[in-house]
């Protein structure tokens, strides 16, 4: 993942950012949320992390989205590698629409040294029954 300035201003303008590290610096930092990009990003065919779980995308919410820094933001110029994997799937037993299954999916994002300068991890949930 090549972080290009022009991209991290467009995420900055599109998130309504007006501060001045985004929108004027030269090797601006990228906002947290602009990681989630990477999956713009993959090859295809590149299997998801949770294909194995054949979920049924009908029946699939997004629960949580967190982001981790291990230093400062990687800044435009920057070349990530992402890798993802699959941390953990759980059921539960829903309210209305019977049991639910939790996964939660990770993505490591290292910088050209090999070091780990970020990770995102997604909780996604698939409800037992299709929506009414």
């Amino acid at each position: 993942m090549s972080l290009e300035r022009g991209k991290i201003r467009e995420f900055a303008r599109a998130t309504a950012s007006t501060a001045p590290e985004y929108l004027d610096d030269p090797a601006p930092p990228v906002p947290p949320t602009f990681l989630r990009t990477s999956t713009f990003w993959e090859p295809e065919g590149l299997p998801a992390p949770t294909s194995e779980l054949n979920l049924d995308n009908s029946r699939c919410l997004h629960g949580e989205e967190e982001f981790e820094f291990f230093g400062p933001p990687p800044r435009a110029g920057a070349e990530l590698t992402v890798v993802s994997r699959l941390e953990s799937v759980t059921e539960k037993q829903g309210r209305r629409g019977g049991t639910m299954r939790v996964f939660v999916s990770v993505q490591d994002f290292t910088d050209a040294d090999g070091r780990l300068v970020a990770r995102r991890r997604t909780t996604g949930i698939e409800t037992g029954k299709a929506p009414e």
